[in-house]
């Protein structure tokens, strides 16, 4: 299992919200995408980080990288892995 951390969360039109969790090295990532309603309804909450299989994990691309892996270290020295974003 791998730490990810969350390093971006966007919307759109289609009422769709995107999380974006990353390694704190910035080299993988893990997307996800929820409908409001299921978030809404959800009842475990978004958090800090998560765990994921290496294999469930994508490449980031080479101009992200170094955001992603800033954005993930500065979560995870300000928040512990179970916090609720």
């Amino acid at each position: 299992m791998t730490r990810l951390w969350l390093v971006e969360r966007s919307y759109d039109d289609r009422n769709l919200i995107s999380f974006t969790y990353a390694t704190v090295d910035g080299t993988k990532q893990l997307r996800k995408e929820l409908s409001m309603t299921l978030l809404q309804r959800r009842s475990r909450p978004i958090t800090a980080a998560i765990e994921a299989d290496e294999e469930e994990l994508g490449a980031v691309d080479e101009p992200d990288r170094e955001q992603f892996a800033a954005e993930a270290s500065k979560m995870a020295s300000e928040h512990d892995p179970d916090d609720e974003i």
